[in-house]
């Protein structure tokens, strides 16, 4: 093999593996980009030394696919995702509730689920909150060492995770795991989101 097809492989290998990961988020609901990333370097029979896209590309690739595929159903799922984010967070507007993750991004698709981050000074305060409203809940693993507990909940066919952190941390810029700033938002950018059927306000 020539060294310019060796220069040429690993960009070719990204791409490849970008597309196949978008592909298996948008159609079998994998919400970690990274596990999607290993299951199409696998399926294409890449080695695990194989160069990985990064999360932004996946991304990219992503709102390429539904764009092309699912838009009317993927715009659609997002809006009503959006609105039970926003009386979610209605209720828990004690806690300093922002919307983050692929429903506020706009690439929530079919099996995407809500992330709501809380503020509280305890997570307890917002568990016996749930408990005195009658709101069922189950805990899931944390993704971060930030966050004090995640309560899942399941609302209409949607599962939302309430992620709490202690109240000091709603000054902190959380980061993706490529070193993005995460994108969060309040209440009532999610409303402005619901009244102009999920775009931005100009």
């Amino acid at each position: 093999m020539s060294s310019r097809q060796d220069r040429q492989r690993p960009p070719q290998q990204r791409s490849r593996i970008a597309s196949l990961a978008a592909r298996l988020m948008a159609e079998d609901g994998i919400n970690s980009a990274a596990l999607a990333k290993r299951k199409a370097a696998r399926s294409l029979g890449l080695p695990d030394s194989a160069a990985m896209p990064d999360d932004a590309e996946v991304e990219a690739e992503l709102r390429t696919y539904q764009r092309l595929f699912q838009e009317d159903e993927q715009q659609a799922r997002r809006l009503h995702l959006l609105g039970i984010a926003a009386r979610l967070m209605t209720a828990v507007q004690r806690f300093n509730p922002y919307l983050s993750g692929s429903v506020l991004d706009g690439t929530a698709g079919r099996y995407a689920e809500i992330d709501i981050q809380l503020f509280a000074d305890s997570a307890k305060d917002v568990e016996i909150f749930l408990l005195n409203e009658r709101i069922n809940y189950r805990h899931s693993p944390p993704r971060t060492d930030r966050a004090e507990a995640v309560l899942t909940l399941l609302i209409d066919d949607a599962v939302a995770n309430l992620v709490v952190y202690p109240r000091d941390d709603e000054r902190v810029s959380f980061k993706t795991r490529d070193g993005r700033v995460r994108e969060r938002a309040r209440l009532a950018a999610v409303q402005q989101l619901l009244a102009g059927n999920g775009r931005p306000a100009a």
